[in-house]
């Protein structure tokens, strides 16, 4: 009987490791797409890009595959890490079979028809060569809600896609939590005299902030001999296998911060997908948790630890070194503060720690709207300013600026950016557990060390893949589950101190 089920799971290892070779294979032509590919390359790289997810996609919903699970999953003498690759193999499978190929087919040809476009819509600065292809991803994203099933709100059938169990219900709560405890410490911020980050806006050649963020990355554990760092129009971190990731950033040679906190964000993403177990590959515990668990990783890396002044007690002496025309007169007091500089922005992904929330949330509000129907895309260019100047006070300068910024619409990731805020709020839970649990976790970051750090995220976090929720995560690791409470109190205690207040 054994020798039976050995057999069977054999089977399933090997239809799922196929799927994910041909998706894995779709990622490559991906990153090329954004990194290297010539233009005239677009239209067939959508086809290319369709006809991989259409073989994934049949192979992932077979009868075939939906009779192994359900033998396997009667079968007890299955391992524990087997028992958890079936039953989360078999939620998926119920997942997928809902979607039809030929949706499948037509949703990567026009996501890659949409991407194309925003990056055309980019150059010319001009939202509206973009909507009428936004409107076509709307009417497929309904769709797809609409194949998935909801109970409440098609959007929570989106959102399911990246954090398991998310809901509108369950959200509002949270970003009016935001919009009503943030103003308050971000209006004595405003009342407090302003530090500075001049120093972040001169001249900083392109090579040499790209040989710096190597030396991080490096120095955070990122393994460069399973991994690579390149160029994009918007970072973003992709992943092939275990021993195949890759980052992209991007360079402004007057504003340092653009090239370090994507490098530093995006090599939080890193290394947690270098820290998946690799024998379990195209299996479900090879996989992250959800997006908000991806995100804690690189919100942890790139705001508990790369805006701490422990951090930075290591790393500016060697900065300063690099750049002593730039730096050599800015305390390292001044440079820690200049990376905590409170200030509404335009751009999300050059956001300060606090307002960063309220970016996340107008795209939230908007995506709402936009898959109830309330919002038209044609509209959403007014929406979006009218947002900016409601909470931040300012108005996008233009549509590069505003409504184009940001690649997630291009690639119909509706129901990605509230895992930003619960990525946030679970990074805080964690490292504060962290410090916790290795004694002089903060002294050994000044010292430049990280591995104990990064062995404890491998410990309780990357190696579990997707055995748990978010949630049960959280209780696994702290004891409780997402505590927002604690996230809103690290921000008072931060900002108290870098602002005197």
């Amino acid at each position: 009987m054994q020798n039976k089920y050995n057999q069977l799971y054999t089977e399933y290892t090997t239809i799922l490791r196929n799927a994910a070779d041909n998706n894995y294979a779709a990622a490559v032509l991906g990153w090329d797409q954004e990194v290297n590919m010539p233009p005239k390359g677009a239209a067939i790289r959508g086809r290319q890009l369709a006809t991989l997810a259409s073989q994934a996609h049949n192979l992932l919903t077979s009868q075939h595959l939906e009779t192994i699970l359900k033998q396997l999953a009667d079968c007890e003498e299955l391992a524990a890490n087997e028992k958890n690759n079936v039953r989360l193999s078999l939620l998926d499978f119920e997942k997928n079979k809902k979607i039809p190929a030929a949706f499948v087919e037509e949703l990567t040809v026009l996501t890659n028809e949409c991407f194309n476009c925003w990056l055309d819509a980019r150059k010319k600065n001009d939202y509206t060569v973009f909507a009428p292809y936004l409107a076509k991803m709307i009417r497929l994203k309904k769709q797809q809600a609409e194949y998935y099933g909801y109970e409440k709100h098609p959007y929570d059938a989106l959102m399911n896609d990246y954090e398991k169990g998310a809901t509108v219900a369950g959200l509002d709560p949270v970003f009016k939590r935001i919009g009503e405890k943030m103003p308050i410490l971000l209006n004595k911020i405003k009342n407090a005299p302003q530090v500075s980050n001049q120093c972040y806006h001169l001249y900083y050649p392109k090579q040499q902030q790209w040989d710096f963020s190597i030396e991080v990355l490096t120095k955070m554990g990122f393994d460069f001999e399973a991994g690579r760092q390149d160029y994009s129009e918007h970072p973003f971190t992709t992943s092939f296998s275990p021993c195949d990731v890759r980052l992209t950033t991007r360079v402004d040679e007057y504003n340092f911060a653009s090239l370090l906190w994507s490098c530093i964000h995006e090599g939080g993403h890193g290394l947690y997908e270098q820290g998946l177990p690799e024998k379990e590959y195209g299996l479900p515990l090879c996989e992250a948790t959800s997006l908000g668990i991806h995100e804690s990783q690189s919100r942890l890396w790139e705001n508990n630890l790369g805006r701490s002044l422990h951090f930075w007690s290591y790393f500016y002496p060697i900065l300063q070194r690099k750049f002593p025309q730039q730096l050599e007169s800015i305390s390292l007091n001044e440079f820690y503060k200049g990376a905590n500089r409170v200030e509404p922005s335009l751009i999300r992904t050059e956001a300060d720690e606090l307002t960063y929330h309220f970016h996340i949330m107008i795209r939230y509000e908007i995506e709402k709207l936009l898959i109830e129907g309330s919002l038209q895309p044609k509209d959403v260019r007014a929406f979006w300013n009218d947002y900016y100047k409601k909470y931040l006070g300012i108005s996008p300068m233009d549509d590069k600026t505003g409504v184009l910024q940001d690649v997630h619409w291009s690639h119909g990731s509706f129901g990605y950016f509230p895992t930003y805020t619960l990525g946030s709020m679970y990074a805080a839970q964690f490292f504060e557990q962290a410090k916790t649990e290795i004694p002089n976790l903060n002294i050994e970051i000044a010292n430049g060390q990280f591995s104990s750090l990064l062995s404890w995220l491998r410990k309780k976090i990357h190696h579990s893949g997707r055995t748990y929720t978010s949630n049960e995560l959280a209780i696994a690791i702290t004891g409780k589950g997402l505590d927002a409470d604690l996230f809103m109190n690290y921000l008072d205690e931060k900002y108290t101190k870098i602002y005197n207040l």
